[in-house]
């Protein structure tokens, strides 16, 4: 995050004594990123935040992924995942499947109705678009409440969990850093103010309101972390003597927060703007986008649709959310698809889309785009998704 908040009750100055009502001292905890360079809060625990009784293995759903080879545009279909599951016993942590991956970022999909355990991601940040549902997300800063529409930006090492809050499931796509996710460097000041022509800013932003402290005994905390697994990945179970969430008061630059899609102003032009004007998030060798309801290119001649391109550096995959598509008509590309569309392989709308187009002003559209600049892989639900057929639509037939 880039700028400061102050939630609950902190000390004058940091590093000095803060005492509970009973004359205990309240535990400060820095939690920082880039080893103390970078952003970072300081939080004031009841209790020992390092304080465990137990620790033991954790095994962490299928990670292993395989190579997209021979090189293959893909149709993933991520609502046909879940159709034979009772998403009611399922929650939005363990039961995440992944779809893609690389060293940098995975990708993954799950619909929830059950509350997840205490969950910490110590690999990267985590930012997860809930495409449907709503759901209370409670962390050690406090609580974060989220509807259909938006980003939920989780820190590394945040201590969390999901609760959905409705009747029908929450529908999540999961993406999974290896690096910090942000706001673009291009849309901040040297000092980390949002710029005029960034497409949102500070308040559209949504952190914790309040502290959430909650007590209890032996609560355990499933971890996610750096190991010898698939990935790099392993689990551990950990096990706190106190409650996570003791949390009395913090202050920082460092803290979970959700950004609605819908408060995205669309950067628009007179003939067709190129993918990162959509930019909404970065990490390290990522970006993330998306593609909002939007007013077209109005020059005379323009054509709506994007012009065919190579992704010479990328891969772009594009999880299709809302309205109605335009690029993709005539490919079986809907709601809860999602394409991917390697480096190497030159793509662009289905023919048939492109004189449709011509005279449009408006697109009801919705998609979010994450493009990763080292080659992504399939993960198991990735290939049980794959439709088989998407990579023909272009010539209308496959070779026999």
């Amino acid at each position: 995050m880039t700028y400061y908040r102050r939630v609950g009750e902190v000390p004058p100055k940091r590093h000095t004594q803060f005492r509970r009502p009973d004359g205990g001292l309240y535990r400060e905890e820095l939690m920082g990123e880039e080893g103390f360079t970078s952003d970072s809060s300081l939080l004031y625990h009841a209790g020992v935040p390092s304080a465990i009784v137990d620790s033991r293995v954790w095994e962490l759903p299928d990670l292993a992924t395989k190579a997209n080879h021979p090189l293959t545009p893909r149709h993933l279909k991520l609502h046909g995942l879940f159709a034979d599951l009772d998403w009611k016993s399922q929650d939005a942590v363990t039961g995440r499947r992944l779809l893609l991956g690389n060293a940098d970022v995975r990708l993954s999909y799950v619909w929830a109705g059950e509350e997840s355990p205490y969950y910490r991601n110590a690999i990267g940040d985590e930012c997860v678009y809930v495409e449907s549902g709503t759901a209370r997300v409670e962390t050690v800063f406090g609580v974060l409440e989220a509807r259909p529409g938006d980003y939920v930006l989780l820190p590394r090492a945040t201590t969390h969990r999901w609760i959905p809050t409705g009747d029908t499931p929450l529908q999540a796509y999961c993406i999974e850093a290896n690096s910090h996710i942000s706001p673009p460097k291009r849309y901040l000041s040297r000092y980390g103010q949002f710029l005029e022509h960034s497409p949102y800013c500070e308040r559209d932003l949504h952190g914790p309101e309040e502290p959430y402290v909650r007590e209890g005994e032996d609560v355990e905390v499933l971890v996610k972390h750096r190991g010898q697994g698939p990935a790099g990945i392993v689990g551990t179970r950990m096990v706190y003597a106190t409650h996570p969430f003791d949390v009395v008061g913090w202050d920082g630059c460092l803290y979970p927060y959700t950004f609605n899609v819908s408060d995205f102003e669309p950067i628009t032009g007179r003939v067709h703007q190129p993918p990162p004007v959509h930019q909404v998030f970065e990490g390290t060798n990522f970006v993330v986008c998306n593609f909002c309801p939007r007013k077209v290119d109005y020059h005379p001649l323009a054509i709506p649709v994007p012009y065919y391109h190579s992704n010479v550096d990328s891969d772009e995959v594009m999880f299709y959310c809302g309205g109605d598509y335009e690029a993709r008509k005539g490919s079986g590309i809907g709601l809860g698809s999602i394409s991917l569309h390697p480096g190497g392989y030159a793509h662009g709308p289905q023919p048939s889309a492109i004189e449709a187009a011509l005279g449009a002003e408006y697109f009801d559209e919705l998609a979010v785009m994450v493009d990763t600049f080292r080659p992504l892989e399939l993960g198991e639900a990735g290939i049980a998704s794959d439709d088989g057929v998407y990579a023909w639509t272009w010539a209308g037939r496959r070779a026999t």
